[in-house]
């Protein structure tokens, strides 16, 4: 019998359901819900027979599903992730968990309080480039990893997260929280630790000078490509957000529970749109070059003299369809699976929250004037709960 599964939030995000719509095959899209009914229409449209068009979360929630896909916005999470977990309905939330680490914490303990079943949306831990300088790591291709770094050029910034709520810092934290969730934890997962202290700088070096804002908040519900060529340089932008308060370039140190040093620094009015990681081992360093189609991943792990642009291996990355360089159809069948069946995960509850934790200090640390900040760690009872033997 196929899963009854729900859709909370029918903006941006939306698309990640549609890989669970599989009438016949095991899980069928039978609601969906956004206050704004044009959003609703359009999301239900998307899908095949009689989907149910709601516009409250009760009304959601009454249609007897065995699952949702939570992808309101981020403010939004907490509050909606609980809700459905005291209904009985297990959670696909999109990251990040919350915008705080308490707020992660309250949704933890509701998943643990309730039994319910709790999968947050870290689909970068599905993404072939992540996965090729995992399994490089785990080989041992370069020793025990001592360092990370990660440049995130994210050369949609003033685009993507500087004409709706993601400017806002009330709604999101901040762009460490909210973009950098990602690659925290990708950060953690390679370095096979948490954060526990970190310091920050960060700025509004660009968007703060751009006067031609929309007069309310707007909702992205999908990307018009050709226009963002047009918008180009970032100072042309037109049509932000009424409110940015946000950093738009920031950088960030982060000491981890097993020693390893690592750094973040992400831009958001770069020409391209890419991110790049360096780990440096005791035997060596990989990097890699391109995150989607035709990426590879360079190793060194000999001696060499001066600049060596030949690697000593060199890794080409599986080329997969599918949304985020084909992480998107495999998040959401792990999360099918784990609602069938409760198989492992690659994804964890306690990693989403080390991320979301590690991102609000490292805010909070640039908005003290860079000053170090300790990550706290969750509450024993939480970890006992979610975490298996060994790090996920």
């Amino acid at each position: 019998m196929d899963l009854r599964t729900g859709v909370l939030g029918c903006g941006l995000r939306v698309g990640i359901a549609d890989h669970a719509h599989q009438p016949g095959a095991g899980s069928r899209i039978v609601a969906v819900c956004d206050p704004d009914p044009e959003r609703a229409a359009a999301a239900a449209q998307r899908y095949d027979g009689d989907v149910r068009r709601t516009s409250t979360l009760d009304e959601l929630l009454a249609c007897e599903l065995d699952a949702v896909f939570v992808v309101s916005p981020d403010h939004l999470h907490e509050e909606h992730a609980i809700r459905c977990l005291e209904a009985g309905v297990a959670v696909y939330l999109e990251k990040p968990l919350a915008i705080s680490a308490e707020g992660c914490d309250r949704v933890l303990a509701a998943a643990q309080r309730t039994g319910g079943k709790l999968y947050v949306g870290h689909n970068m831990r599905h993404m072939p480039v992540i996965r090729t300088m995992r399994d490089l790591i785990t080989s041992g291709a370069i020793g025990g990893v001592k360092s990370i770094w990660c440049r995130h050029f994210v050369g949609h910034g003033g685009d993507f997260y500087f004409k709706d709520w993601h400017a806002d810092r009330s709604k999101s934290t901040g762009l460490l929280l909210q973009k950098g969730a990602h690659d925290i934890d990708v950060l953690h997962w390679l370095a096979d630790g948490y954060s526990r202290r970190v310091n920050a700088m960060g700025a509004l070096t660009v968007y703060g000078d751009i006067t031609d804002r929309n007069a309310q908040e707007t909702y992205k519900t999908g990307h018009d490509w050709a226009e963002y060529e047009r918008n180009w340089p970032p100072l042309s932008q037109t049509g932000l957000n009424p409110v940015v308060d946000v950093e738009d370039l920031n950088l960030v140190n982060l000491q981890l529970d097993n020693g390893v040093l690592a750094s973040y620094q992400q831009c958001h009015y770069t020409p391209d749109y890419w991110r790049n990681y360096t780990v440096i081992g005791t035997e060596g360093r990989l990097e890699n070059f391109g995150d989607g189609d035709g990426a590879v991943v360079k190793v060194w792990n000999r001696r060499h003299r001066g600049y060596a642009p030949e690697a000593d291996r060199v890794v080409e990355v599986e080329r997969a369809s599918g949304g985020h360089g084909g992480a998107d159809p495999r998040i959401v069948a792990e999360f099918l699976e784990f609602v069938r069946a409760d198989v492992p995960t690659v994804t964890s509850p306690i990693a989403a929250r080390e991320a979301v934790a590690t991102g609000c200090a490292a805010t909070e640390s640039l908005c003290n004037g860079g000053i170090p900040v300790e990550v706290t760690p969750p509450d024993t009872a939480l970890l006992d709960h979610f975490e298996k033997p060994g790090r996920s």
